[in-house]
């Protein structure tokens, strides 16, 4: 499985721009968005923060599943990439768990939720991508590197989930 979505990061991967893929359609894409929003909300009862106001990035939006609405101790966020309909769940925040396993341990999230939204993720044809695969050095084909000091290597998160 790792080999699928390591395939499918390089395949969404390309030389030109790094904020969206060529043929970008942001009417497509945000209706899309608002549809999953409208799932997470209705499936944990509550009314998600969502940001929508998101600008020189490779992030197309993000969505905090609040702490209220779900069984474990944090809240839960989905980030949605600009490419190729790929999308993150990470618990309390992107980063502060090395991977929902550890998140699932350490009692704040909760297995039911997370099957819950990658079920409705699914549901719409995003592509879930672990958190932990996207904190590999990135080594794909467009120039986002130059970017950056040799010291100060970007990995697959900046590539598609930060700013830029």
């Amino acid at each position: 499985m790792e080999d699928e979505l390591r395939a499918a990061l390089h395949r969404y991967d390309e030389a030109g721009g790094l904020e969206r893929p060529t043929g970008y359609d942001h009417a497509v894409v945000r209706a899309a968005f608002d549809v999953l929003v409208e799932r997470l909300d209705a499936e944990f009862g509550t009314s998600c923060r969502v940001d929508r106001q998101i600008e020189g990035a490779s992030l197309h939006g993000r969505i905090e599943i609040p702490v209220e609405a779900v069984r474990g101790r944090a809240q839960l966020v989905v980030s949605v990439s600009n490419f190729g309909s790929m999308a993150v769940v990470s618990a309390e925040n992107p980063g502060a768990y090395l991977d929902l396993a550890e998140a699932l341990a350490d009692h704040a999230a909760a297995s039911a939720d997370l099957q819950a939204v990658q079920g409705i993720l699914a549901g719409l044809g995003y592509l879930v991508i672990p958190e932990e695969l996207l904190t590999r050095s990135y080594d794909g084909i467009s120039d986002l590197a130059s970017h950056y000091p040799p010291d100060q290597a970007p990995d697959w998160w900046i590539r598609f989930f930060d700013y830029l």
